[in-house]
């Protein structure tokens, strides 16, 4: 399938999941738990005070060579949702995307992830854990805190 026809296609609406493309347009779909809503609406709670010039995108479609994976939570600068606001999936990546871990993924999965948002673009690279810590990557691999968001807490309470 193509990303289009998954947005499009009837039976998918409204599915309690997260849906995503492999490289071969099979579907994947990952259950989610509240606590994962709510570090998520935290995210895009801070991101939006800490950057109010750009937009906050939660569950964020972005083309990938291995198909259409889906952000968390992202964060684009105007110059870059100008970019992508009419598109289907994005072309390119959001400056800041964001994966909160969960039970379903792995430490492979992530780094896969990781690795085919910076090919698209993206400047960093988070991961908010289970536990609400948060760990910061650019294309230079792991760093303590944010450059695009300096400000932003190393964990988030619930």
């Amino acid at each position: 399938m193509k990303w289009q026809e998954v947005c499009e296609h009837p039976n998918l609406r409204n599915l309690p999941f997260k849906i995503e493309l492999d490289e071969n347009g099979r579907i994947l779909m990952t259950p989610v738990k509240v606590c994962h809503s709510a570090f998520q609406g935290e995210l895009e709670f801070l991101l939006r005070s800490l950057l109010p010039s750009g937009r906050t995108l939660p569950e964020c479609a972005i083309a990938t060579r291995e198909g259409t994976k889906v952000a968390d939570v992202t964060w684009a600068s105007d110059e870059i949702f100008g970019k992508i606001k009419t598109e289907i999936e994005c072309s390119v990546a959001p400056e800041i995307c964001v994966e909160v871990f969960s039970s379903s993924n792995t430490e492979s999965e992530m780094e896969e992830k990781r690795k085919l948002y910076f090919e698209q673009g993206a400047k960093e690279f988070w991961i908010c854990t289970e536990q609400g810590d948060m760990k910061f990557f650019d294309t230079g691999g792991e760093i303590d805190n944010s450059s695009l968001a300096p400000d932003f807490p190393k964990h988030i309470e619930l």
